[in-house]
């Protein structure tokens, strides 16, 4: 079981980031998919399908941490174990977002294959929690998209149980996934990379 109390609160934060994220522009319609931890055992996450700007309590269901629906007939986003594999890596994360902004998902489709983005020497960096300086580089992976949910899961925590101190990661021509310890901390970190995707791509326009 779960504690209600708890569940209500991580519902009510993921309803106040769908209204931010889509007023930003970051998650439009259907598109996303967000989650907060409740125990060490079940995570609130958006019901499949639900326009992100619109959340209300209905829209977020309990899973625990192999995607399993907790006292819910509703089914989670086809991507619920790309949040689980984070939650297990990463017992300390409280809130992962998924967003789909223009942004990222160009920047995403401009990348080399097989090639991270390295983000350094732009000062919003220590808008991470660990980065103290701009001359620290913040490096990105980009996966490959895919259908096959398991395996980029699978693929997911590998990376990052191997690179721990990186926050979050793109899905070419898909887009970001990011963490934290809080839904705040989160929040910042997709505003953060928000910002530094555009500086990556406005410089790629005015110095190709």
């Amino acid at each position: 079981m779960f504690d209600v109390i708890r569940y209500a609160g991580a519902a009510r934060s993921i309803i106040e980031a769908g209204q931010f994220l889509y007023e930003r522009g970051w998650s439009p319609a259907t598109s996303s998919n967000y989650s907060a931890r409740i125990d060490d055992d079940h995570i609130a996450i958006t019901v499949s399908g639900r326009h992100k700007g619109q959340l209300a309590a209905g829209d977020v269901m309990v899973v625990d941490l192999q995607g399993r629906p907790v006292q819910s007939r509703a089914r989670s986003s086809a991507e619920t174990r790309l949040h689980t594999v984070l939650y297990q890596v990463f017992p300390d994360v409280g809130a992962v977002l998924h967003t789909h902004s223009v942004k990222a998902t160009v920047l995403s489709r401009l990348c080399a294959a097989d090639q991270p983005l390295v983000l350094e020497g732009y000062e919003l960096q220590k808008a991470f929690t660990g980065i103290d300086s701009h001359e620290t580089a913040l490096t990105v992976p980009v996966f490959d998209n895919t259908q096959n949910i398991d395996s980029l899961a699978q693929r997911t925590a590998a990376w990052f149980r191997d690179n721990p101190d990186q926050p979050g990661y793109l899905i070419r021509g898909h887009g970001l996934y990011t963490w934290g310890r809080t839904m705040e901390d989160c929040l910042r970190h997709v505003e953060a990379f928000e910002f530094l995707f555009e500086c990556e791509l406005e410089t790629m326009r005015v110095r190709p």
